[in-house]
């Protein structure tokens, strides 16, 4: 009952969902009584497809998974997480927050635009991702600008947006938006390449 009453958020490029995207909301929703999640915009990364495409590919994703836990809430969106926590607070004054990131941004996170603002209202989750471990010294850098860091009990399998930008490889979509990206024709120029 560790997370009694605390909402796990998960903001994601989701450019495009894979199954590791699938893996750690199924994985957030043992662990947490709501999880929510929306696509954004990541200042630090070129998006193949609009903001508006990747978010109607997560909406289908949670649509699959099917939790009344799970929610998607588009208007947390914002390239910034500092805006997105001020926004979650509004909507759930009383709620504990989990900002959830995967093993792959522990780094990145104190170079956050207003980093020591953000630890201050709401704690890290860290989800493992396979191939990314975390150094002592990466969680140290969090807890020295006040943060408070807790290493969720996951394991993400290998999956990446990026991989599948490059090399289209059907085994790391999940099964509900592969027909639409096919549909669609996205994601597709590394098509065969499997």
């Amino acid at each position: 009952m560790k997370y009694f009453r605390s909402i796990a958020l998960l903001g994601t490029s989701a450019d495009p969902p894979t199954c590791g995207h699938e893996a750690l909301l199924k994985g957030l929703l043992t662990i947490f009584p709501k999880v929510v999640t929306w696509a954004s915009d990541n200042p630090i990364k070129q998006h193949s497809e609009s903001l508006i495409t990747r978010q109607k590919l997560l909406k289908a994703l949670v649509e699959d998974i099917g939790s009344p836990q799970l929610e998607i809430v588009q208007e947390l969106s914002s390239p910034w997480t500092i805006s997105t926590i001020e926004k979650a607070s509004s909507l759930w004054p009383n709620a504990n927050f989990v900002f959830v990131i995967g093993s792959d941004l522990t780094d990145q996170l104190p170079t956050w635009r207003h980093a020591k603002d953000l630890l201050k209202k709401t704690r890290i989750g860290i989800a493992m991702r396979e191939g990314w471990p975390i150094q002592k010294n990466q969680l140290k850098t969090i807890e020295l600008l006040g943060g408070t860091v807790e290493l969720l009990p996951l394991k993400i399998p290998k999956s990446s947006s990026s991989i599948i930008r490059e090399q289209f490889k059907s085994s790391q979509i999940p099964k509900v938006i592969l027909p639409i990206l096919i549909s669609q024709n996205l994601y597709q120029h590394g098509r065969g390449k499997e």
